[in-house]
């Protein structure tokens, strides 16, 4: 299947094109750039380090669907309308992994789910979509006796914080636990405070240096813990989910999926 990237020239859009070029059912068909952008031409496997191949990158409004069976988004928030709207006008499927989006945003994915299937993850690592699994049965055994705090560390460029993925594991946790998320999150302490609210959830960030993403579920009672976490020691593993979802949402029906529709995961 013919696969576009937008963004190409991104962290992400690197890792993508590298990862769709080693996927033996998926072809890269497009790459695209701002329309300002400076990358306009520039061959994509010598964007991404892997050689010359035969896609140039190109302005998003030189894009034609007639290119594309499928787009991936890993680009920034304010990209995301437009790549949006043009899938939907256009109804090519799309794979998005643009984190930290608004309830505006969201929202528009409700909307778009009508037109065009679209899968929708904080994070297509395979092992992080088990860890959300993993931490629902936790929150279910341990949830109403112990601490919860969730844990994340990822590189110093990253924007959004908490990660996508940590307020994933966070909802994944309330849900099992019949909370509010908003009204629980603890996103930060200091100073002199009363003693710990059992009923809080926690998250701690960390940003620093080229740490691809960590993340840890702590379940903290009195006697024992239960810690569950996830280390990525490579962006490749996160390009090879996006490009098995781009290939397992090829024919299907218009909605909005998840990484467990992809892997086979129960919700």
């Amino acid at each position: 299947m013919n696969v576009g990237i937008f963004g190409a020239n991104g962290r992400m859009g690197r890792v993508l094109i590298e990862a769709v070029q080693e996927h033996t059912a998926a072809e890269l068909s497009a790459a695209t750039v701002r329309d300002d952008s400076p990358w306009i031409g520039m061959n994509v496997g010598e964007l991404a380090g892997i050689g010359k191949q035969a896609v140039n990158c190109i302005a998003v409004n030189a894009l034609s669907p007639a290119q594309v069976d499928v787009m991936i988004d890993f680009t920034l928030p304010a990209a995301l309308d437009n790549n949006l709207a043009w899938c939907v006008k256009h109804k090519v499927p799309l794979v998005i992994g643009t984190t930290g989006l608004s309830a505006e945003q969201l929202n528009a994915l409700e909307q778009a789910k009508a037109h065009i299937p679209i899968v929708f993850a904080a994070n297509y690592s395979v092992g992080v979509n088990l860890m959300l699994s993993l931490v629902k049965q936790a929150a279910k055994a341990l949830g109403e006796t112990a601490d919860i705090e969730i844990m994340e560390a990822h590189h110093r460029f990253k924007k959004d914080a908490p990660s996508g993925t940590a307020m994933a594991i966070g909802h994944a946790i309330a849900d099992e636990l019949g909370r509010d998320l908003s009204q629980c999150a603890v996103y930060g302490r200091e100073g002199v405070e009363p003693e710990r609210d059992q009923q809080t959830i926690g998250f701690a960030t960390v940003r620093a240096g080229d740490i691809v993403g960590e993340h840890t579920a702590l379940f903290a009672d009195i006697g024992e813990r239960l810690e569950i976490t996830h280390k990525a020691s490579s962006r490749l593993t996160f390009g090879r989910g996006a490009v098995k979802a781009a290939v397992w949402l090829q024919q299907k029906t218009p909605g909005l999926y998840g990484m467990n529709d992809v892997i086979g995961l129960e919700s």
